[in-house]
Order: C-alpha cells, then structure tokens, then sequence
C-alpha cells in the first residue's frame, strides 16, 4: 500500500490544493527574535545538507526555484519562513545539519539556534524529518530524533530519493526505519517514501501537510 492510499480522495484533493496555492518566501530568521509570530499552524522540513530537501519542496510545491538547491552543503543557515496559502500556515526550511565546509563555530551556532526553535516554538505542529532512503537511517539522524524526542516535538520521516533504489532494498530501508521509530515517542507512525525526480509519494505527503492546517 503506498502513502496515498492512507488518503481519501478529498484529503488528497485538499492537499493538491494547497501546495498549488500561494507560497512565498517570508522571512530568514537567524536568532529566535525574529520569528514571525505564532498565528497559524507550522510545519518545519528538516534533514542532512545533501538529504534532497531543497529538490522535495519544489517538487511539493510545483515550483522550480522557491527552495534553492546546491552541491555545497549548508547551503541553508537561517529558519527560512515561507508563507504557504496566503497566511493558511508558515513552512520552514531548517539548516542542514551534517555539515562538511563550515567551521566548527558556524556549525555550533546553527545548532544552537535548530535546538532553540524546536524546544520553543509552540505553533509548529509536526517537523518532516528526511532521510536519504540509500544511506537509511545515520548518526546525525539519530542526534535529531534524540533532540525532537527530548522536546516532546511531533516528526514524521520522509525517505528521499526512492527511485534510485529496487524494492526489494526499499523494503528494507522501510523496515529498519519502523523498527526504530517503535523507540522513539515523538515519533509518527506513518514513513512517506518519495521521489523529487519521479514525483513518487508527492501526493500523499501533500495530503499529510494540508490535514495539519
């Protein structure tokens, strides 16, 4: 059964929609004094520089250039607000974490901000953690999870770059991230395997966004 199929038709429809909607880069928050204020829901897309980010929200959004994509990891170093249907709910994109080119001071402050966010942003209603669906589940994964764990912050894994795999290698990846999100308490049942390129579970990753407006 695929993600979609977890959908009724007008869960679907809504979520296609809604990312077909208005969207727009809001603002670039680099300290938690200029976060927009908490007015509607939140969702936050977090993952490794290099996970596929930039390329699944475009691709979610139907839009080429709204998340910049780049082969230079950390690419992303503010909260990066966007307004998703005209005021309907902030998207935020969050540093990459995994950063190979950047001093070990600029990593810690990104840290420190991601770390900050999560533990005080009351709106955010579920943060998408992604993963590279070749390289399953890592250590800086894990990191993450412990944080969102700690925070008592609602996530979902969103595996990326499916297509490159053959089911039977997708199956496994699947099952070795079930198996640990039975260990963690924050953490939602459902994983969403997804292609930027292909458009695979686009849909059903839609509908998951809009059921949180």
């Amino acid at each position: 059964m695929s993600e979609a199929d977890a959908f009724d038709t007008p869960a679907l429809e809504a979520g296609r929609l809604l990312c077909a909607g208005p969207v727009a880069f809001a603002l670039g928050c680099a300290s938690l004094t200029q976060l927009p204020g908490a007015d509607r829901s939140e969702i936050c897309f977090a993952g490794r520089s290099n996970v596929g980010k930039s390329s699944l929200v475009n691709a979610l959004l139907g839009r080429n250039k709204l998340a910049r994509s780049s082969s230079e990891p950390g690419r992303t170093r503010e909260l990066n607000y966007f307004n998703l249907g005209d005021g309907l709910m902030w998207w935020v994109d969050l540093p990459g974490y995994g950063y190979a080119k950047v001093s070990k001071q600029q990593a810690k402050a990104w840290q420190k901000l991601t770390r900050d966010y999560l533990r005080g942003r009351v709106n955010l209603r579920r943060v998408f953690l992604l993963i590279d669906s070749r390289r399953g589940i890592m250590d800086g994964d894990q990191e993450m999870m412990d944080l969102l764990d700690q925070s008592a912050v609602n996530y979902q894994l969103v595996m990326t770059k499916a297509d490159k795999l053959k089911k039977g290698e997708i199956d496994r990846v699947h099952a070795a991230a079930q198996a640990e999100l039975k260990k963690r308490p924050a953490a939602h049942p459902r994983i969403h395997l997804t292609s930027a390129e292909k458009g695979l579970g686009l849909a059903g990753l839609r509908a998951e966004i809009a059921s949180l407006v």
